[in-house]
C-alpha cells in the first residue's frame, strides 16, 4: 500500500507526493513479511513449491471439469432445478 500527500505550489506538492509515497512504500516493504528471500537456493525452493502446488491444483481442476457434453447438460439442469 502506498500513501502520499502534497500541498502548496504544484512543484512542491508533486515532490512531497513522490517523497511521501516512497517513504510509505519503504515502510510497507520493511514491515510486510512477504519479501522474497535473498538466498538464491531458498528462492529456488520457494518457487519450486509454488509451481508444484499450481500443478497439483491444475490436475485437480482438470479431473473435476473434464466432463462430457451430456454431463454439462445434466449439471445445468440440476442447477436450474435447485435455483427455482
Amino acid at each position: 500500500m502506498i500513501i502520499g500527500f502534497g500541498f502548496g505550489n504544484p512543484l512542491t506538492a508533486l515532490l512531497m507526493l513522490v517523497a511521501t509515497s516512497l517513504l510509505s512504500y519503504g515502510l510497507w516493504r520493511l514491515i510486510s513479511g512477504n519479501r522474497p528471500p535473498r538466498d538464491p537456493d531458498e528462492r529456488r525452493e520457494q518457487l519450486r513449491r509454488y509451481y508444484l502446488e499450481q500443478r497439483q491444483l491444475a490436475r485437480r481442476m482438470a479431473q473435476e471439469y473434464d466432463i462430457s457434453d451430456e454431463e454439462i447438460e445434466r449439471r445445468i439442469d440440476e442447477e436450474l432445478r435447485r435455483g427455482r
